[in-house]
């Protein structure tokens, strides 16, 4: 870990001076360009449904959270609507095209190439990633291929830190909301020889609101408070005219307090990657990262007010790493091959607690490891107008060294069970083609599979959202698409942009909580889910006017047979069928920009029974920036600005609620 902590310091030393230097030391008179990123997009690329969100839209959300900003890609997903700042870490998992979910993610989500995903459950950080410094999201939806490409069954969300060319010297944020709420954020960008070094921090704490509603309060009812703090640090420096080398740290803890008193979650880790481009005739990419990574939870009674479960402890550990090359082939194709891993180990430390007396029950551990070893090869063939592309994984899954014990207070064992290691070889792949009928219209098709190893949560830990128990299972087996899809896109004139996207996905295999009874429920495989829609999505520019947004529908069911065919044709929970968001921007002076926007989502369903239905929402939000003086600018943000009433979950009529009206104001200086 000393060695992984000295990335940053690494790369420092190879800063050079702002000329080049040949082999000999002497200057060769060639400027070294120093991108920051990774190697350039695929030709085929946009074979698949892309798109992208810039720098100015991440940085105007209504909410200042980087869930907002990639809500506006309709079809992007969390499994609860709550954002970081009301739901548990755990549940914030993501998908998108209406997969379906169990708070793990099926959508793979990157930040400079690195997965982030918990190494335990599979959630998304999203407190740890401040949008000030995020430079560019890039979203694919369907399956993936490539590097990682294990993990991306619904799709990808590729995050790029914003460089020095983003970014001032110095940038800084502070805003208040009517609640008290506060938001900070800086950051500094210097260039160190040709080399540079980004360093940003965010604090964000809040009293909260009221998650639960007016007639259904007790005395132990509690805000949604919360208390979050991030930094990183990324260095990026030349290693010669055509190598580059970028390390990150980045470190976070956010603690939150859910529905009552004492209700208490706190989720942190600590990251760190190094990163080695090549960009020569012989171009490459090599990654390697570590993550450590906890959670704790305490579950509070709804009928008693006191604590029944304290998960004290569950400590994690992901590595992992890739190597991509592209070797010269010819002018007509783009060659890739290469070879990645991901392994997770990690632990539940529980204790349950009698709700009657308060005193300790037993003390429970489980955990295990899971690991998958993938080789690709992938090659993009360009014949003109036309751009075809083809690509094969092969993955070597294992889940190992899981097991299950439970001891009362004294020690003494109450169960001790150990469980057999699954290890598998799966082969996906991809295909795709993009033909360019003329300067304005683009048509599209692909073909794809990919898979999914279950986590270490869903194989491991049960929970409870009291009164109802999920049990784990640790027999569940690797989940599995076959997808595929057709569209076009039209550039009628500048400024001017639409596309149309049909799919078809099928999910093998599929996790889900099933229902066993009403208080108790059990991760399962099912047969599969099935998802079949199409994504609109339009942009226009005229001036200093901008639009952006996205409609997507989705007819998803559960194919059911055996213990599930009670649940056959079932829409599968937290899913809806139709998604839309937009938002439309003027910037009416430089510097000085309005915008609003719109979020709606259909109405979905709490359980697989499809019982407990969550309302239609729809929200919008507003951004002003106006600037001051020199670097200086006041900023106003609004959300959910018709007070929309946006239940997040609803268990047999027992509500939780999403942000109501808020208001924020503060100042900006550099951005």
């Amino acid at each position: 870990m000393t060695a992984i902590y000295s990335f940053p310091l690494v790369a420092l030393s190879f800063a050079v001076p702002a000329i080049g230097q040949d082999q000999s030391g002497e200057p060769s008179g060639e400027e070294i360009v120093v991108i920051g990123s990774g190697l350039p997009d695929t030709p085929a690329a946009p074979a698949y449904s892309e798109r992208e969100i810039e720098r100015e839209q991440i940085v105007t959300a209504p909410t200042g959270r980087i869930e907002d900003v990639l809500a506006s890609i309709a079809g992007f997903q969390q499994f609860r609507r709550s954002d970081s700042r009301s739901s548990n870490p755990s549940a914030q998992g993501v998908t998108l095209r209406a997969l379906g979910g169990n708070a793990s993610s099926r959508a793979l989500v990157t930040l400079d190439g690195v997965p982030m995903q918990d190494p335990f459950f599979g959630y998304v950080p999203f407190a740890a990633l401040a949008p000030e410094y995020i430079g560019r999201v890039r979203v694919t939806r369907g399956g993936g291929s490539g590097p990682f490409g294990a993990g991306a069954l619904a799709g990808t969300v590729a995050l790029t830190s914003a460089g020095i060319d983003d970014l001032g010297p110095l940038t800084a944020s502070a805003l208040v909301d009517n609640r008290g709420s506060t938001e900070i954020a800086a950051g500094t960008a210097v260039k160190l020889g040709q080399g540079h070094v980004v360093a940003a921090g965010r604090w964000d704490r809040s009293q909260g609101f009221f998650t639960t509603p007016d007639d259904q309060r007790d005395p132990a009812t509690a805000r949604a408070a919360f208390d979050s703090v991030s930094g990183q640090i990324r260095a990026v420096a030349p290693i010669g005219e055509t190598l580059e080398l970028q390390a990150r740290l980045l470190a976070f803890d956010d603690r939150r307090t859910l529905r009552f008193d004492g209700a208490d979650s706190s989720a942190s880790g600590q990251d760190a990657s190094i990163r080695l481009v090549g960009r020569g005739d012989w171009q490459f990419d090599a990654l390697a990262y570590v993550q450590t990574r906890n959670f704790t939870n305490v579950v509070i009674s709804s009928t008693r007010f006191v604590k029944v479960l304290d998960q004290s402890n569950t400590p994690s550990t992901g590595l992992g790493g890739k190597l991509e090359l592209r070797p010269p082939v010819g002018d007509d194709h783009l060659l890739r091959v290469g070879i990645d891993y991901r392994s997770s180990e990690g632990e539940l430390q529980e204790q349950p607690f009698s709700a009657f007396t308060g005193e300790l029950r037993s003390r429970r551990r489980a955990g295990g490891a899971t690991g998958d070893l993938g080789l690709f090869v992938e090659n993009d063939w360009v014949l003109g107008p036309l751009v075809l592309t083809g690509g094969l994984r092969a993955d070597r899954t294992t889940i190992t060294g899981g097991f299950y014990n439970e001891a009362d207070p004294a020690g003494a064992s109450l169960l001790d069970e150990t469980y057999a290691d699954q290890k598998d070889w799966t082969v996906t792949w991809r295909t795709g083609g993009l033909l360019r009928t003329s300067e304005t219209v683009s048509l599209r098709a692909a073909a794809y599979s990919g898979l999914r190893l279950p986590t270490l949560n869903e194989l491991y830990r049960p929970f409870v959202v009291f009164p109802v128990v999920t049990q784990a299972n640790p027999a569940l087996e690797v989940e599995r698409l076959q997808g595929f899809e057709a569209g076009l896109d039209w550039v009628p004139a500048k400024g001017m942009a639409f596309s149309l996207t049909a799919f078809d996905n099928r999910v093998e295999n599929a996790i889900a909580n099933v229902t066993l009874t009403p208080t108790l429920r059990q991760r399962q495989n099912l047969p599969a889910i099935d998802a079949q829609g199409i994504e609109l999505g339009a942009r226009l520019e005229r001036r200093a006017l901008r639009f952006d947004g996205t409609v997507t529908y989705t007819d998803a069911s559960v194919d059911g047979s055996g213990a599930s065919a009670g649940l056959a044709g079932n829409r599968p929970p937290q899913t809806p069928r139709w998604a839309a968001a937009a938002t439309l921007a003027w910037e009416f002076v430089e510097g000085g920009l309005l915008s609003f926007t719109l979020r709606h989502v259909e109405e979905q369903f709490e359980s697989d029974q499809e019982s407990d239905a969550l309302p239609p929402a729809t929200t919008i939000g507003a951004f002003a920036q106006f600037p001051i003086f020199d670097q200086f600018s006041l900023v106003l943000r609004a959300e959910n600005l018709l007070d929309e009433t946006i239940v997040t979950r609803n268990a047999d009529s027992v509500l939780d609620l999403g942000a109501p009206r808020t208001f924020w104001g503060g100042v900006r200086f550099g951005f």
